[in-house]
């Protein structure tokens, strides 16, 4: 996985050229997958949670936490390859993958969700308290989560996820008048071939990018009573939104924090990062997984999976 090719110029869809047919695979993502999770929900606040969780209730935890508009299913590939002495979870928030859809959402109750989704799967069962990673988006909830609850985790992860200066982060919240109704795709061929990771990258591993757009789509009944296919999140989900206070909270931590960076990383270039370091509690590390733009888990897999492995004890 260390040869990465080069992006070009513009970044077509990555699954177009297999027309809906799944791209091959190589042997050690294919034995990942047959390391099926145990699948289920976990109501929080009234609202079905979707969960995905490997290996043993009280081996020591890692909860991981997916970015905006993804689901479960994108660490569905890493956890395997963490979960020898480990108890992994992953979950998808409240209007994604999934789980339950709400009237509104905000990052503390994303925080509470993962909060309740870590006690409900046995990850404060083991004698050291559980790591949780976050990539993306998905950084700011663990920023709240370890500002509110941190005196319980063992470390927070948190994976390229884009700080930014208090009036530059106002002038790019999401804008409600933006948002419009999902698409509907006619087939899910269709829609795959559509498929596309945002921020725009490259992406040199199409059957990775197949099973997160596979199983990040749902069938449903279009405007026209025609069958279709929608991708699996709710697209109003911003429409009532509060965000929070991503600086102060990640200030505020109270557990230790490692800060993460995709080394070709386009969203969170060096100056952000080290933006975040100013604000992240004294000694926090950097690590950067080299050949990696912002989807690190796509990017680079395996060197993500070994990075997450030196900062997860196993039993």
């Amino acid at each position: 996985m260390n040869a990465h090719r080069a992006h070009p110029p513009q970044f077509p869809p990555p699954l177009a050229p297999f027309a809906g047919a799944v791209p091959p695979a190589p042997s050690w993502f294919q034995q990942a997958l047959a390391d099926a999770p145990e699948r289920r929900f976990v109501t929080v606040q009234g609202a079905p949670i979707e969960v995905l969780a490997w290996g043993a209730t009280g081996a020591p935890g890692l909860l991981l936490l997916h970015g905006n508009s993804a689901h479960a299913d994108w660490y569905s590939f890493v956890a395997p390859l963490l979960r020898a002495g480990r108890r992994v979870v992953a979950m998808s928030f409240s209007g994604m993958g999934g789980s339950g859809w709400r009237t509104q959402y905000s990052v503390a109750q994303w925080a509470d969700e993962a909060l309740a989704v870590a006690e409900s799967t046995g990850l404060f069962d083991s004698p050291v308290p559980p790591v949780v990673a976050a990539h993306s988006f998905g950084g700011f909830v663990l920023m709240n989560l370890a500002s509110r609850h941190g005196q319980r985790l063992g470390r927070a992860v948190i994976v390229d996820t884009p700080l930014r200066p208090p009036a530059r982060a106002e002038a790019r919240r999401s804008r409600p008048e933006l948002l419009r109704s999902a698409k509907v795709y006619a087939s899910e061929a269709e829609a795959l071939q559509r498929f596309r990771l945002l921020p725009p990258q490259g992406c040199a591993h199409p059957f990775i990018a197949d099973l997160i757009a596979r199983r990040g789509l749902k069938q449903t009944t279009g405007p026209d009573g025609r069958p279709g296919w929608v991708w699996r999140f709710d697209p109003f989900l911003f429409r009532h939104f509060a965000f929070g206070r991503p600086l102060k909270e990640l200030r505020a931590a109270q557990c230790p924090v490692t800060l993460v960076r995709g080394g070709r990383s386009r969203l969170v270039t060096p100056e952000l990062m080290q933006l975040a370091l100013q604000h992240a509690p004294a000694g926090t590390p950097l690590r950067e997984v080299p050949d990696a733009d912002h989807h690190v888990m796509v990017d680079q897999p395996l060197a993500f999976a070994e990075l997450l492995a030196e900062l997860v004890p196993a039993a």
